[in-house]
């Protein structure tokens, strides 16, 4: 058994979305000020971060696009965790939009559905977030229809950024799919015959927080 890391690295001054702010780190308490507390030398850190939810890796809840969807803290965990896996390659290079016809041979019912692009290779960069792969509202609806679990892409977002529209988020949020965006190193992970994990901290009244998402591969 392996385990695959599939989430970014989050540090201070980091942009994941454009117009939104980057994460500020920092300590509240410095091993410096710390000794002054504690004896025999012993020292601690206590670290402070100011960010928005959409940081790094995230998760989707319904709340984010619904003001009466599941929270964080609403999600089960069965819904985040020990989840039956499967990935569907969808090349930037061959197209930027993954339609229904990607998933069409693949058993997608009760699994985590990852869409591998390969646009993680941008990640921090400016082409990162422009004209990026995307997921159709078809695809959205035939993962629906399949019984996707959850679904997730290492892609600047799920939905295409050049319109205002959310087509995707308010087909899968809809029908309470999480979802899983910034994704990375899909590409490590086989076809099927794994386990993903990607659970967010248990918060009332947010919508979206990032998680260190990772696959259990036998």
């Amino acid at each position: 058994m392996r385990l695959v890391d599939l989430s970014h690295t989050i540090e201070h001054g980091m942009i994941t979305y454009k117009g939104l702010p980057a994460p500020l780190m920092c300590d509240f308490l410095s091993r410096e000020a710390s000794r002054k507390l504690y004896t025999c030398g012993h020292e601690f850190q206590i670290g402070k971060l100011e960010m928005v939810g959409n940081t790094g890796t995230y998760l989707d809840s319904p709340f984010h696009r619904y003001a009466d969807g599941k929270d964080l803290a609403d999600l089960r965990l069965e819904q985040l965790a020990h989840l039956d896996g499967v990935v569907v390659r969808a090349p930037h290079a061959r197209s930027i939009t993954v339609d229904a016809d990607a998933f069409a041979n693949i058993d997608v019912t009760g699994k985590a559905v990852l869409v591998h692009t390969g646009w993680d290779r941008h990640w921090r960069t400016d082409p990162y977030f422009e004209n990026h792969p995307y997921l159709t509202e078809a695809a959205a609806q035939l993962l629906v229809a399949r019984g996707a679990k959850l679904v997730g892409i290492d892609s600047h977002n799920i939905d295409d950024t050049r319109t205002r529209a959310r087509p995707v988020h308010t087909v899968l949020l809809g029908t309470e799919i999480p979802i899983c965006e910034h994704m990375c190193n899909l590409g490590a992970l086989p076809d099927a015959g794994f386990r993903f994990y990607a659970v967010p901290p248990k918060l009332r009244h947010f919508g979206t927080f990032p998680v260190r998402a990772f696959a259990q591969v036998e």
